[in-house]
């Protein structure tokens, strides 16, 4: 592939614990930068996301793609990887959301906050519906761990693949739940 080609590919990655992933890219300002990030759900695989909504995108990588991807793969074997935003679309986000995703980026593996705590960070204490809605449309999920947000009652909340996705994600970073479902302590 050539690295001026203007189209929008695909690259997939596989974890046996939470089946595959698709990194979504194209050339952006020179360089490759993932525009999106699909996640295999209980019922519909990354496979079949993009099959269904991205017909548009090749099959293609580089060897920047190829490095993102196997970090993706390794954070979803367990391992702790940190995450660059330097080769994601956040221009293709709303200002407040990057806001949001930005403060989401920066919770360290094995930590959550809550929307409550984000909305007051980002000076919006009134706001943290619309903080969960910037988390829920997050289009770079892994990269952006969102899903180590819940709610201020404990519970995890939503997630754009399940709620059974967001505890396991949680679960394997070491956050405990107790029998009611709730994160057993918020740092």
């Amino acid at each position: 592939m050539k690295n001026d080609d203007p189209g929008r590919f695909y690259l997939y990655t596989h974890s046996p614990i939470f089946g595959s992933a698709a990194l979504l890219w194209s050339m952006f300002r020179g360089k490759p930068e993932i525009f999106r990030v699909l996640l295999s759900g209980q019922d519909v695989t990354a496979e079949e996301y993009v099959s269904e909504f991205f017909h548009d995108c090749s099959p293609g990588t580089c060897c920047m793609i190829d490095s993102i991807a196997g970090d993706i793969e390794t954070f979803l074997n367990g391992e702790d990887i940190s995450f660059s935003l330097s080769s994601v679309r956040m221009d293709l986000c709303s200002e407040f959301q990057k806001k949001v995703l930005v403060t989401e980026h920066s919770i360290p593996r094995g930590h959550v906050s809550t929307y409550q705590r984000i909305a007051e960070h980002l000076g919006c204490p009134d706001s943290s519906r619309a903080v969960g809605n910037a988390l829920s449309r997050n289009p770079f999920p892994i990269i952006i761990p969102c899903h180590r947000t819940i709610r201020s009652d404990g519970t995890p909340g939503g997630y754009q693949d399940g709620t059974y996705m967001k505890r396991r994600l949680l679960s394997m970073e070491g956050i405990l739940f107790d029998e009611r479902n709730r994160v057993r302590t918020i740092l």
